[in-house]
């Protein structure tokens, strides 16, 4: 059934009341939907709702509508997403549909309610403390399943300047300061604004609705709010990053900043017990490590560029020149890509007039390298890469070296393609010398 364009808009009862678990109303107007799956779903539209519909940065309220049948029977419907029209409508989407002018009992998911309020009013609590401590607008909020960000348009910020934007921050919400809403005209909020008494202003005509932590911020706001700043319970700045538009902080409060410590010492307390150490010395035990870390990778690629010198020095050995070309091929399964990669390069440059076509298969596909001496013309890139598209692949490099993958039942494929071209190249070359 389509909506009427007519239907009048649905009385909100969390502006009055934020903390309104439960409400009765009546259906006014049912929708039949398809949603992503192609499954049926409707939507409900009811002439009082406390159910919150996205908006602003805030998710929708989810939770359920109970009805009785006729014959006494209670149905529970569960309430899946939430949304407002353009007419002000708020629209329930629900998976059975009810009859309009049934009367129906909300009742809200409380956990996820008070959660999303704990986040948001300390959302205002924290752009505010932003403002005044480093002057530094909200430019956007999101509220996400884990944590919350702000957009700031405002140049990096350090350390310190944030760790005192929490500490204010905190200390208000241990001040357990009311958090109370009000209404007024659009021209008297524009005088406010103009005044410095407000952070911003909606671009919508008239009433506005004004969130005010007590003598601290006032900001027009149509989301749901606690009481009073203690309830936020804490807040807690995760991470700080660079964005196209300024700065987006992240930020947890209430239960979230809870788990959000939690979880904190819970990895300080494994990581210390990995390295039998105090909490307090992993930074330093860390960074010692990471020092060791780079001085052993730095000897090891050492060792594995001696290794790789004394092998191709055999390897060059076991293969005579024959027709004025050495050339050299291999394949193995328990060397890595890179160690094979280096070793076709210093196999080619250990005798004069060599080619080498190495393969690794430690993994799928099989890598192929492809190499020359400085003495030898042809291009390793351009016969590998022709090579591969026979094949259909791609690939190439250099003409001093060149790599491509193949699926190991074409690698002998391959590799005779490439040994015929190389062959003949070479062959054509002396002719014309």
């Amino acid at each position: 059934m389509v909506g009427d364009s007519n239907l009048p808009a649905t009385e909100r009862l969390y502006y009055s009341d934020s903390f309104l678990q439960t409400f009765t109303g009546a259906v006014t107007e049912v929708r039949e939907l398809v949603d992503s799956r192609g499954g049926p779903v409707w939507q409900l539209s009811l002439n009082r709702t406390a159910f919150y519909p996205t908006s602003g940065g805030q998710p929708f309220d989810r939770g359920h509508l109970s009805t009785s049948s006729p014959d006494g029977t209670e149905q529970k419907i569960s309430v899946e997403q939430v949304e407002e029209d353009e007419q002000g409508t708020v629209w329930h989407f629900v998976r059975k549909p009810l009859a309009v002018g049934t009367p129906v009992e909300g009742q809200i998911d409380w956990e996820r309610r008070f959660d999303h309020m704990q986040q948001h009013t300390g959302q205002h609590l924290l752009s505010a403390a932003l403002w005044r401590e480093l002057q530094a607008p909200t430019v956007s909020f999101h509220l996400g399943e884990d944590t919350s960000t702000i957009d700031l348009a405002s140049g990096p910020l350090t350390h310190l300047s944030l760790e005192r934007v929490e500490r204010m921050a905190n200390e208000i919400i241990g001040e357990d300061r009311p958090v109370t809403t009000r209404y007024v005209s659009r021209d008297e909020a524009e005088a406010m604004l103009a005044a410095g008494h407000l952070r911003k202003l909606p671009d919508r005509q008239g009433t506005i609705r004004l969130v005010d932590i007590a003598a601290f911020d006032q900001n027009a706001c149509g989301g749901t709010h606690l009481r009073a700043t203690g309830q936020i319970g804490g807040l807690q700045l995760r991470a700080v990053e660079k964005v196209s538009r300024g700065v987006r902080v992240e930020f947890v409060c209430g239960l979230r900043a809870t788990r959000a410590a939690r979880t904190d010492f819970d990895l300080l307390r494994e990581t210390s017990n990995l390295l039998s150490i105090p909490a307090a010395e992993l930074p330093s035990t860390v960074e010692r490590l990471l020092t060791d870390g780079k001085a052993h990778a730095r000897e090891r690629q050492k060792l594995r560029e001696e290794l790789a010198v004394l092998q191709s020095a055999r390897l060059a050995t076991e293969e005579p020149l024959e027709n004025g070309l050495r050339l050299i091929e291999r394949a193995w399964k328990d060397l890595d890509r890179d160690y094979v990669k280096l070793l076709a390069s210093r196999t080619a440059a250990a005798a004069p007039r060599t080619a080498v076509i190495f393969c690794s298969e430690d993994g799928s596909p099989v890598r192929v390298f492809v190499a020359r001496s400085s003495d030898l013309e042809f291009n390793c890139g351009q016969i590998l890469r022709e090579a591969l598209a026979h094949f259909g692949l791609r690939g190439g490099g250099s003409a001093d070296l060149a790599q491509g993958d193949v699926p190991a039942e074409q690698e002998a494929a391959l590799r005779a393609y490439v040994r015929d071209t190389i062959c003949r190249v070479v062959a054509q070359t002396r002719e014309q010398a």
